[in-house]
This record gives structure tokens, C-alpha cells and sequence, in this order.
């Protein structure tokens, strides 16, 4: 079959929105129409080449939802109809890492930047060429195909729209709280950052109970909107929230620090470390460049103050368990996910999806494959919404 994507030919390049060629899925793949993907800033770093694609066509998108149309030989968890959200990582079940209940380190992460499917072959192609597909689920097509393991069953109630959000941002974020920083009552918590993963991150930790949350951002919209969300502080610099830290636990310092940022670099990590008590922890869940190394922190600092630097990938989640949970929460009011969404736009206008990102004007930009431009041009922003 044909459908619409937006693909890469070069990195760094842009979106170019193609006619690409879909291949029926094969054993434990399902076809899927795609109803909404986020414009998570992940796929963005292939397009600046900070993270450069390992196939070159590159269908994007990793974070989405959408139904289910076909299912190839061997799928026996979904069927025609089902309602889904992608996993980014088609997690095995078999190896050291799913078997201990971390399907976010399954070892076909490997896989997340190649483009093609688990067995080696590829289902999207372009003029005659081979199409990579982003983390085998290419959200950014209006018809894909993806292993069934990349595919989480969700009930049909759940608008797909906001279940989207659940492919990456929202449990990213909330896993950063939750299980890298081990926030518990009490704690006092810087986050780094707060777009479509930090924002997350200050739910998670005031769902944990932290009786102090700093939220540090450049952009005043998302400072504010962090404070509606569970932030009791928000600041637009490191320096401001680690006096502010400080100035709350005696002079000790945060129990944890979340870096979030867009674009990481080795000053964030280092900003956050200064930051932090003895024995407290650095969470870097921000993606920097695939060629820069160095994290300018002391190590006698590290050592003798016992500090901790978390490296984080999913939220520590495991897809299939955490997903549904998130959803319970959402359920039971103590979760946001409708509010996240500043403005949804049609798959023509993806580079404008971005170029808003870039611009600090949205919280979550989101692809919504039903919506033509002249319906993209009149959604507006949920932000600033009672919530």
C-alpha cells in the first residue's frame, strides 16, 4: 500500500513529507493507522544530526497511537480494531533485562537508530530505496508497520490524542521522578528543564510527595505552566535554584536533580551536581550530542560526597506494565495528559511543529494525522487552562 510520511534523505536535513511504499506486515508485525504522534524532541536530534540515523531514507517518529488494521502471522495480543501506543523499544521478554522486569533495556534497543525491523529487513520504501523507520515504529506516517511487541493494547474509551503522549514524554519524565531520582515524601527536587519531559518529571515527583519542587526553565510559559502542574518554585537559571535548594534544607542542598534539557550538555550535569546534598542524585534524562563526552564535576566531590550521576532511558519504565498504570492515574485525576497538548497540527506541517518547539511556544506539539491545515491553523493551546 502507499501512505504519507515524513522522511529524511539527509542528516542533517529536513522533514520532507513523501509518498512512501508500505509492505503488509510479516510474522509478529501489525499494520497500524496512526492517529496522533508527538513531536517529541528526540526525533528532532536526527534532523540536526547530534544523533545521526543509521539508514538513510529515515521515517521518524517514536511516540504515538493509533489502531491496529492487520496483523501478521503469529500475533496472538492484538487484533483487528485494538486501540494502541507504541513502545519505542520492542522489548524481547527473553533477555538478562526483560526478565528482570526492565523491558526499557531489552537488548533490541540496539535496533532503535537502524531502522529496520527484527529481522533485518526493512517494510518502508521510497523510490525504490529502502526506508529506516524510527525506533521500528515511525509514528510519523499515517499508515506503519511495527513489530506487535512495539504495540501496547489500550481500551478504546482513552482519546488516542492524549494516549499518544504515553509512547515516550509521559513516562519519561514521571520515570525520572519516580525510579531514577527515588523522590519520596518530603524531598526537595530541582528539574532541569521543563518541556514535554520535565513537565512529567514535576508530576512524578509531586505525585511522590516532594515538599519542594524547583522548576528551572529559560521560557516563562513553561515556568508557569510547571507551577500549575506541582512545581512550588520555578526559576530561569541553575544557579537561582540550587540558592533556592539550599536556602530550604539548611544549606545541605537537593535530595535529587532531573536534567531535562532539550539539547544536554556537560555544564547541565555539572549545574545539577553542584546543586545536590551529599549522597544526592543527578538524574540526566536530556539527550545531548552523540559526539560529546566530558561532565566538568569534581571527583573528589563525587567520591567523598558520595553523589550519584543516573543515566535514564523510558523513565526506567517497563512499557507494558507502567503504561496501563499511568492510564489508572489519569483515570483517577492525578495525572495530566489532556493539559500537556499546547497545539495539534497536520502531518504537512511538521517543520512548523518543530520550528514552535524550537521557539518555546509549546509544551507538546502533537500530530494529529485526521487534521488538515486549515484545522491545524485554528488549535490552539490548552496551556494556560485551569488545571
Amino acid at each position: 500500500m502507499q501512505t504519507r510520511a515524513a522522511v529524511l534523505r539527509e542528516s542533517p536535513g529536513p522533514w520532507e513529507v513523501q509518498t512512501v511504499e508500505l509492505d503488509p506486515p510479516k510474522d509478529h508485525e501489525v499494520l497500524v493507522r496512526m492517529v496522533a504522534s508527538g513531536l517529541c524532541h528526540s526525533d528532532d536530534h536526527f534532523v540536526t544530526g547530534d544523533i545521526p540515523p543509521g539508514h538513510l531514507p529515515f521515517c521518524g517518529g517514536h511516540e504515538g497511537a493509533g489502531v491496529v488494521e492487520e496483523v501478521g502471522p503469529g500475533v496472538s495480543s492484538l487484533s483487528v480494531g485494538d486501540h494502541i501506543v507504541t513502545s519505542f523499544i520492542p522489548s524481547c521478554g527473553r533477555c538478562r533485562w526483560c526478565a528482570t522486569g526492565v523491558q526499557a533495556l531489552c537488548d533490541n534497543g540496539e535496533l532503535l537508530a537502524i531502522g529496520h525491523q527484527l529481522d533485518g529487513t526493512f517494510r518502508m520504501h521510497l523510490e525504490g530505496e529502502d526506508v529506516g523507520q524510527a525506533c521500528l515504529v515511525s509514528t510519523f506516517a499515517e499508515y506503519t508497520v511495527m513489530p506487535e511487541t512495539s504495540a501496547i493494547k489500550i481500551p478504546k474509551d482513552i482519546p488516542l490524542d492524549v494516549a499518544a503522549l504515553l509512547g515516550c514524554g509521559v513516562p519519561t519524565g514521571w520515570g525520572s521522578a519516580v525510579n531514577a531520582a527515588q523522590v519520596t515524601p518530603g524531598d526537595v527536587v530541582i528539574v532541569v528543564g521543563v518541556g514535554g519531559i520535565g513537565i512529567n518529571a514535576v508530576q512524578g515527583a509531586r505525585h511522590a510527595g516532594a515538599s519542594r519542587i524547583i522548576a528551572v526553565d529559560p521560557v516563562a510559559m513553561k515556568r508557569n505552566f510547571a507551577l500549575k502542574l506541582g512545581a512550588t518554585d520555578a526559576v530561569a537559571d541553575q544557579a537561582e535554584a540550587a540558592d533556592l535548594a539550599r536556602s530550604a534544607t539548611n544549606g545541605q542542598g537537593a535530595d535529587s536533580a532531573i536534567v531535562c534539557v532539550g539539547v544536554t550538555h556537560g555544564e547541565h550535569v555539572a549545574g545539577a551536581f553542584s546543586a545536590i546534598r551529599k549522597a544526592g542524585t543527578v538524574v540526566v534524562t536530556g539527550v545531548g550530542p552523540a559526539v560529546e563526552v566530558g561532565i566538568p564535576v569534581g571527583l573528589l566531590e563525587l567520591s567523598m560526597y558520595q553523589k550519584r550521576i543516573q543515566g535514564v532511558i523510558l523513565g526506567m519504565m517497563s512499557p507494558n506494565k507502567d503504561v496501563p498504570r499511568l492510564l489508572g492515574l489519569w483515570r483517577a485525576g492525578q495525572l495530566k495528559l489532556e493539559e500537556l497538548v499546547t497545539r495539534t497540527y497536520g502531518l504537512e506541517e511538521i517543520s512548523q511543529g518543530y520550528a514552535d518547539m524550537h521557539a518555546g511556544v509549546n509544551m507538546r506539539g502533537v500530530l494529529k494525522f485526521d487534521q488538515p491545515k486549515a484545522a491545524a491553523d485554528a488549535a490552539e493551546a490548552t496551556v494556560g487552562v485551569s488545571v
